[in-house]
């Protein structure tokens, strides 16, 4: 798996790990959220800046996103789509 798969994978699986969507990821980080897809899919070059910025909104180091996924892992699904239930 090349480095911008890598960290594509990560990216995603700590995304929605935290319930975050790729519009609010990106918001925090102040980076496009077209971007955050792109980067999602392995399709952009990420400068070090961007993804220490993307690590400091998921709370994690910015190694974290580098590191290669197990051998057989699945690809980490969406969320679900469309607006939360307000709680009752």
């Amino acid at each position: 798996m090349n480095v911008r798969k890598i960290i594509g994978w990560n990216l995603r699986k700590l995304r929605v790990e935290q319930g975050l969507s790729q519009e609010r990821l990106a918001l925090a980080a102040e980076v496009d959220r077209s971007y955050v897809g792109r980067v999602e899919r392995g399709s952009e070059n990420v400068t070090l800046d961007t993804l220490d910025a993307l690590a400091r909104v998921l709370g994690v180091p910015a190694a974290a996103l580098l590191t290669e996924p197990p051998k057989g892992a699945r690809q980490p699904s969406p969320l679900s789509s469309g607006r939360k239930s307000k709680a009752p």
